[in-house]
């Protein structure tokens, strides 16, 4: 939905909607207690909003239009490549520290619009996938399923790398410089081949070591 037709209270106070959501969980919030939590009469918000999916659907959609816009901002003229990419992994770590709530809704409950909203949501995230490829330069190299394997495993490492040391005590720079290296290698490796199945194997390995490393940062 376009900035201007959204819901000008909702835009006030959309942190304590996304924070509500994503304290409670979805399921578990209600029209009327959205509507208290925007001061408005849950006929006013329906009036805006006819569902709660229309409203989620409308945080997502916002989530990868800034998604996408921040990738605009990085330069693709760098004098290398891992510059580049040291730059999309900083700005995702600095997205995941200025949109918290985006993130966690959006992984978290993405399942509960329905299926015209979660084709739209399908669309936005191939769309942001195909950007990062593009960013990183590496769009030629795959074939249209090489290249959907590669960006939703870059994607998905991008987006959950943040979490994997959050019970660590380390400062901002540590913290930094211990993603970029992780994350960095992964990515550099996986845009190194030129065989189709190859790529396609390695991005599977991606997502594999990414869901090992976060289960062992919750452990």
């Amino acid at each position: 939905m376009p900035m201007p037709e959204r819901c000008s209270r909702f835009a006030e106070y959309r942190d304590k909607v996304l924070e509500l959501f994503a304290c409670k969980g979805f399921g578990q919030v209600g029209m009327r207690e959205l509507a208290t939590c925007l001061g408005l009469s849950p006929g006013s918000l329906y009036h805006h909003y006819p569902s709660k999916q229309h409203l989620l659907l409308d945080l997502i959609e916002e989530f990868y239009e800034e998604l996408l816009a921040t990738l605009g901002r990085i330069p693709q003229k760098a004098p290398a490549k891992r510059d580049r990419l040291n730059n999309l992994i900083r700005t995702h770590l600095n997205l995941h520290r200025d949109m918290p709530w985006h993130f966690r809704l959006v992984e978290r409950d993405s399942g509960c619009l329905n299926e015209e909203q979660q084709a739209r949501v399908r669309q936005l995230r191939e769309q942001y996938e195909r950007t990062l490829l593009v960013v990183l330069g590496a769009r030629s190299r795959f074939s249209e399923s090489g290249q959907l394997a590669a960006g939703h495993a870059i994607a998905s490492l991008l987006n959950s790398a943040p979490s994997w040391l959050t019970t660590h005590a380390l400062d901002e720079h540590e913290h930094n410089e211990l993603l970029e290296n992780l994350v960095g290698g992964a990515i550099e490796r996986l845009l190194a081949p030129r065989r189709t199945g190859e790529a396609i194997s390695i991005s599977r390995s991606i997502e594999k070591t990414s869901n090992n490393i976060q289960a062992a940062a919750a452990f």
